[in-house]
Formats: structure tokens, sequence, C-alpha cells
């Protein structure tokens, strides 16, 4: 039985449902085996805040794992050696990963290759010899990379980044900031912007450019890892980038166009995002629905209570509409679209609905919800965070506004 009319293509469900088994067969029991490592942070940190080498090493079999058995570039172009599924298969396999593996198995996150950390449609504008030299160890989850946007002056605003290019021979030097840089302290490689036109920057008519650079080379340094939450790690960086080369070869697309490669990274993102947070919703409303059942006060199951299931019920039907949203967002991609309003409302509404979900099964569970071992409060860490995420909810109406006034009305 389903609660979705919408034709899924037969190779897209045959996909989902692959990965559903992935999980049960390679990463649930990574996590079980490894139970010790994943309750203490003092062994999935080092003391510098990076992930410990036990952890990077997890982390690792998953994506070469998953890149034997064909998921882990599932949605990469066939002309980069990919499985070609597209935007919705993106978004329905993550859905399935989130939903079924739930927060504690979130190794679940390296099973398909994430749009800032491994290969994707982003390097169809690397150049040859680049494709050359990181294509192969990419796609097979040997290595890994980050995306340098973001900067301490430009989060919501990326286009007022400060962080600069300046032309040296037949290459450039490059020198500045960037923070919110995920996976950096892991990352093999990194494609950064920086301002190479002053003037068209400042004017918002082009200006920036990205460029594909090894995290080893001089110049560039993980500064400090920044800890959310409480934690003690974490996978999010402070870049420091100091008179860093880069050759011609190392320009992603367009010389002052790497912002339209900035932005087709953040629409995945904002896929990715959807997919976590429908997901991860349908995991916590399971968990509150199947508490409230057997859970009981003065004789009764709290099932029985209307103040316990309507909030339930309402959440539920925020899921469904975030669901839809998610597909529908997924196929306008496939079809050439650039479905900028769609895709804003779609993340925007989703990550809210997402993030209530999981505070009202919390709700639910009364003190229990805080606990460790439910898994709740890792869901909702992670939903509260992707609210901010590849856009902001008020940057996301801001260009729903935007569209609408020039008359995209079309709903």
């Amino acid at each position: 039985m389903t609660a979705i009319a919408i034709d899924i293509p037969e190779d897209v469900l045959a996909v989902r449902d692959g990965l559903r088994g992935f999980a049960e067969a390679e990463i649930m029991p990574r996590h079980a085996a490894n139970r010790e490592l994943f309750e203490d942070q003092r062994l999935l940190y080092r003391e510098d805040g990076r992930f410990s080498d036990e952890l990077v090493a997890l982390i690792g079999e998953v994506r070469r794992t998953a890149a034997e058995a064909g998921y882990y570039t599932m949605c990469v172009p066939e002309e980069l050696g990919g499985g070609g599924l597209g935007h919705l298969a993106y978004f329905v396999g993550f859905e399935e990963l989130f939903h079924h593996c739930g927060p504690q198995n979130w190794l679940m996150l390296y099973a398909i290759s994430h749009w800032a950390f491994g290969p994707s449609r982003l390097l169809e504008r690397v150049t040859e010899r680049a494709r050359e030299e990181i294509l192969e160890p990419l796609m097979a989850g040997e290595k890994t990379m980050c995306f340098g946007l973001s900067e301490p002056g430009a989060g919501s605003d990326a286009a007022a980044i400060k962080t600069k290019a300046v032309a040296d021979g037949e290459g450039w030097r490059l020198s500045g900031r960037k923070i919110w840089t995920s996976n950096a302290p892991i990352a093999d490689y990194c494609i950064l912007f920086a301002v190479t036109d002053a003037e068209k920057a400042a004017a918002r008519r082009g200006g920036i450019s990205a460029f594909l650079v090894p995290t080893s080379a001089e110049g560039f340094e993980v500064q400090r890892v920044i800890k959310l939450f409480g934690h003690i790690g974490g996978d999010e960086a402070e870049l420091a980038i100091e008179d860093l080369y880069v050759e011609p070869w190392q320009l992603v697309g367009e010389l002052h166009q790497g912002f339209k490669t900035a932005l087709y990274g953040v629409s995945l993102g904002r896929i990715y995002n959807t997919a976590r947070a429908v997901g991860y919703g349908r995991w916590a409303l399971e968990q509150a629905l199947d508490y409230a059942q057997t859970r009981e006060t003065f004789g009764r199951p709290i099932a029985d209570y209307q103040g316990v299931t309507f909030p339930l019920a309402e959440s539920a039907s925020e899921l469904h509409a975030a669901h839809l949203m998610g597909l529908n967002a997924g196929m306008l991609l496939d079809q050439g679209s650039p479905a900028v309003k769609e895709l804003s409302m779609t993340k925007a509404y989703a990550v809210q609905a997402g993030f209530r979900a999981v505070d009202r099964a919390m709700q639910t569970h009364g003190a229990m919800g805080f606990t460790n071992e439910l898994g709740l409060t890792h869901a909702w860490h992670a939903l509260r965070v992707v609210n901010v995420a590849d856009g902001t909810n008020e940057i996301l109406y801001r260009t729903v506004a935007q569209r609408l006034l020039k008359g995209d009305v079309e709903l």
C-alpha cells in the first residue's frame, strides 16, 4: 500500500529497495559492531576535534563498498562514469536511507555521493586534466572533497565573498577565509570560490570563479574544526587560504562565472536536505506512534488522548505534503526546469515540517525523548541545522516572493 500516486520510474524504485538492503547489510552492522565508538565522543573525535582515525576508516569503507555496489555514483552523469539517474533518484534514495536507518545509523550519509563531498554533476565543469587526476579515485570512493563557498561575512549572501584570486602569470594566487566548509577536515580536494574581477563581483554580474584545489596544497589550511551543540568535534571547518597558487587546469567552469557552479551545488543541497527532513521526520513519527500505543498513563495508552495524537496527525499531514513536494521538485529538475521557486518552497517547507515532527515525537516520549539511546535528539540537531544550511528559510522565502512578483505564480 502506498500514499503516493505519482508514478516513480521502476529503476528508481529498484534502487530505493536496493539501498534499503545495502543499509541492512553494510551500514547497520558497522554501527552495531562499533557501538562503543559511536556512543563515546572521546573515541569518535581526536583532541583537535577531527574525526578519529577509526571513524575515518569506517566512512571510507562505506564509500568504497557503496561505489562497488553502484550506489555511491548512481546519480553522477554517465559521461563521468556514473549511473546518470538524476535528481528524482537522488531524493528518493536519500529519503529511503534517512527513513530506514534513522539518525543513529548515520554512516548511511556516505552511501550516496553527497554533492559537496564526492562526485556529482559539478565535475562536468572541470578541465580534462582535472578529470584525469581526480575522477577515478573520487568515483571509487577512495578520495573525497569539500565545497569552499561560505565566508565569515558572506553566508546567505554568498555573492559577497572576499576571497581573492589575483592573476600571477598564467595562473592565480588565492587568499581569504572560508567557514562552514563541511567535510573539509577529511577532504582530499576542495572547490574554492574567489573573486577574479572585483568590479563585476561588486555589480553582481559575475566576477567570481571556482577552482579545484588539493587540500594538501601549500597555502591551504584547515584552521579549526567548528563544534556544534556541545559536541567535542565535528566535520565543519574554517579554512585559511594564504597565497595559494592555482594553474589554469584547476579552473572549474568559465572564468568569472563560478557562481553558476555554486548555485547548482546549492540546488543539489536543497534536494538532499529535503530528503533528510522527510526521512528523519517519518522515522521520528513512527517511533512516536509505536510509543503512544504502548505507554500507559491513568490506565490507558496515551494514544487515546487527542493531545498526544492530534499533533502527530498534523505532522503526518505535513510530511506527506513535504514528500510530494520533494518528488515534484526532483522531477521538475530532471525535466530541465530550473524550478527555482518550487525548490525554494520545497526545502523551506520540508525542513520545518521534519523538525516539527521530531520535536513532537520527543514530546510524545516525555523525558525519554531526550535520551541518547532513542536517537531523537540526534535527528533534532540535524534538522535544526538544515533549517539554515544551503539557504535559510528566510532567504528561500525571499526567493519565492521575488519569483511571484515577477509573474511566476503557477502553483
